[in-house]
């Protein structure tokens, strides 16, 4: 597996600040400083990820950058030494600090294998991608920064913004309307886990087929956690 793109490990934030802005201004709003970097680790997880499917030339290397993320769960959750790769090393002591359940790691590579298929997705394929990819990393924020019970609200505030990104991006199958049943989901997220889901306000937009600029996304953002409303 190439690592030329992927910068020292104390330099993830970094990472997430350029290859994801939307959560990493979401992370702005996590006071502690060792729960705003594990969160961060999590986003960099779902960004590597994530460009299995665009960076493989085939679908048989995107199954193998894949199952080389398995193998490093593998090996954080104890079957040897994490291998050295900065994401990798990171999300492994993040997962011995926080006990993180190794299930929801895996649906997140289970649901790339997806996006490794050319043909088009259905919207109910589309939802589902959504809350196993970035719902499921709101869902792990949530189990870091407050109780369990915030997982289901943070789940489907994760997913909305996915679902918001993938209409963006011109998926077919998707219309505002399929965004509805999310975003009344994630209503009543705690302030406590807020950040965790705070880039679900910007689905609205992005179901529109439009992106903020810089300033805007972060004034929604801000908007969003001073009301507590996504």
């Amino acid at each position: 597996m190439d690592e030329d793109a992927t910068p020292p490990a104390d330099d993830l934030d970094a990472l997430v600040a350029r290859v994801d802005p939307d959560r990493w201004l979401s992370s702005r709003l996590i006071a502690d400083a060792q729960d705003r970097a594990d969160v961060i680790v999590l986003y960099a997880y779902d960004h590597e990820l994530a460009r299995a499917p665009k960076v493989a030339s085939n679908a048989l290397l995107g199954e193998i950058r894949l199952a080389w993320w398995r193998e490093v769960l593998d090996e954080a959750y104890g079957a040897g030494p994490v291998r050295r790769h900065p994401t990798a090393v990171a999300l492994a002591e993040v997962i011995a600090r926080r006990s993180l359940p190794r299930a929801l790691l895996e649906t997140m590579i289970d649901a790339r294998y997806r996006q490794l298929d050319p043909e088009p997705l259905e919207a109910a394929e589309a939802v589902l991608l959504a809350r196993e990819t970035a719902g499921a990393a709101a869902r792990l924020a949530a189990l870091i920064l407050a109780e369990a019970g915030e997982g289901d609200r943070a789940e489907a505030a994760g997913a909305l913004w996915a679902l918001g990104r993938l209409r963006l991006a011109g998926e077919p199958s998707l219309s505002p309307e399929h965004m509805a049943p999310l975003r009344a989901q994630a209503k009543g997220l705690g302030v406590a886990a807020f950040p965790a889901g705070a880039h679900g306000v910007l689905a609205r937009v992005y179901g529109r087929g439009r992106e903020p600029s810089p300033v805007g996304k972060r004034w929604r953002i801000t908007l969003a956690a001073l009301t507590g409303r996504i």
